[in-house]
């Protein structure tokens, strides 16, 4: 039981992030179907859906001393390794990161680096 503890509160976040700052006004209507499709499907290794479209955020990336970084908000922050996916491929071409913001921290649930494949 302790261990689902952290998956529910990641969802937990997820939803109420997206139903409060991440919503659909027109913005991506452009979107093609497939790259929709992707960003609904993407799973972190726990189990977890990154979210959706909105809640995903296109960035750079470096790596290094074994682990991803990515800038959020002005501050580079390391990838947990628990939040790297890899095997769903990358239509985009770019680094996706989804974050949240918990108690004056950021959290990060999912990231896709440019070349997943």
């Amino acid at each position: 039981m302790r261990k689902l503890a952290p998956v529910a509160w990641v969802a937990a976040c997820c939803a109420l992030s997206g139903a409060a700052l991440a919503f659909d006004d027109g913005q991506y209507e452009s979107v093609s179907p497939d790259i929709r499709a992707w960003f609904k499907g993407v799973v972190a290794p726990n189990g977890v859906p990154c979210c959706d479209i909105a809640d995903g955020h296109r960035t750079e990336y470096n790596f290094h001393d074994g682990a991803y970084w990515v800038p959020i908000e002005g501050q580079w922050m390391q990838v947990p390794p628990h939040a790297v996916i890899r095997e769903r491929g990358n239509p985009l071409g770019e680094a996706v990161v989804w974050y949240v913001r918990h108690r004056g921290s950021i959290i990060i649930s999912c990231f896709v680096p440019a070349d997943a494949v």
